[in-house]
């Protein structure tokens, strides 16, 4: 069942958006993705995976801000299809609209 027809039936609308603030490395987002998945599969809960491919609002210049664009972007691309789960991130420009679609 997808996500728009899990949300349908649930009488609440209610779903988890969830995931790390930002990708810091490769293995990190399956670990939390996994966990996610095993908690909202036993409550039944729609489930949404988020995280930042980059961090681009830091308040300090010396803040970690990600891994890299594209490297962030594949992690993202294969948590969705290893997991077979909606995925979504955020981007700061309209440039990043077109590179973050492909993936």
């Amino acid at each position: 069942m997808d996500l728009y027809s899990k949300l349908k039936d649930n009488k609440d609308n209610f779903f988890l958006l969830a995931g790390p603030c930002v990708i810091e490395n490769e293995d990190m987002p399956f670990e939390i993705a996994e966990r996610l998945i095993e908690i909202t599969n036993k409550l039944n809960i729609p489930f949404v995976f988020k995280a930042s491919y980059r961090k681009a609002n830091r308040s300090s210049i010396d803040s970690f801000t990600g891994i890299g664009d594209i490297e962030g972007l594949e992690i993202l691309k294969s948590v969705k299809e290893k997991y077979n789960i909606p995925v979504i991130t955020d981007i700061h420009s309209a440039e990043e609209a077109h590179i973050a679609a492909r993936y």
